[in-house]
């Protein structure tokens, strides 16, 4: 059977897999914009497990391309926020109520992607509790500076993977150490200023979400049972590689 455009990117079941509830108009924008956001997500994440893996090789100029890729593809999933933005109000209220209990809330891929990076702890789901048993990027980053001979502390290094990370003095100075001295270690200082790219952009992303929910909905409560907006806005602190962006203040 000859190959063609359509058959190679299954065109028949991608097109019909959207199946708007009510005759609004604007629900089949709120549903390709969320099913396209799951699509790059699994892009996101196929790219992050084998940067992963070579960073833990010591391979890590090979990594930054797995990982300049994550960063350009979260930049395209905040501008679709302003595609959703074209709906007002009154645009998602007609429809809202066909969403039941259904929210972003749920996505076990973006969850998936926060451990991958390193926030861990807190609400999971089937992927995201397999990443969560192994170390994570940037347990990875902090394994690729004690193998460079840097004295990162014993308790950043073997622990609980799927605890929660917790900031430490000791891998901050180590860092500021690679900052201060870029000829030497140039190689670690390009992976540490990749993975501040895609903080930055997860950081930009949350951002425009607040901004995008405050326009549609205001204060009301997600449709997932979380508080909305308030809840939303309480993430927009978190940083997968934290001393990444305290170390600033020594240099």
């Amino acid at each position: 059977m000859t190959m063609t455009y359509d058959r190679y990117l299954a065109l028949d079941r991608l097109l019909d897999a959207q199946h708007p509830l009510s005759d609004r108009h604007d629900e089949l924008l709120f549903i390709i914009v969320h099913q396209t956001k799951e699509l790059w997500l699994k892009q996101m994440v196929a790219e992050l497990l084998p940067a992963k893996a070579l960073i833990r090789a010591g391979r890590l100029t090979e990594a930054y391309k797995n990982l300049a890729r994550v960063s350009r593809i979260q930049a395209v999933m905040t501008l679709s926020w302003d595609v959703l933005a074209t709906m007002t109000p009154a645009d998602y209220t007609s429809f809202r109520d066909v969403l039941g209990g259904s929210s972003g809330f749920q996505s076990d891929q973006f969850r998936s992607l926060e451990v991958l990076l390193g926030l861990r702890g807190g609400r999971g789901g089937p992927m995201a509790d397999a990443f969560a048993a192994s170390p994570s990027l940037w347990d990875d980053a902090n394994a690729a500076l004690a193998a460079a001979g840097f004295a990162v502390p014993a308790s950043a290094l073997e622990r609980d993977w799927a605890e929660p990370y917790v900031p430490d003095d000791g891998v901050e100075a180590a860092w500021a150490a690679v900052y201060g001295d870029l000829d030497r270690w140039w190689a670690l200082y390009q992976l540490a200023e990749k993975l501040v790219d895609i903080d930055d952009a997860m950081a930009t992303w949350r951002h425009k979400h607040v901004l995008t929910v405050s326009r549609i909905i205001g204060g009301k409560r997600g449709t997932g049972g979380s508080a909305g907006v308030s809840y939303l806005e309480s993430t927009l602190t978190k940083r997968a590689f934290p001393e990444l962006w305290s170390l600033r203040s020594r240099l």
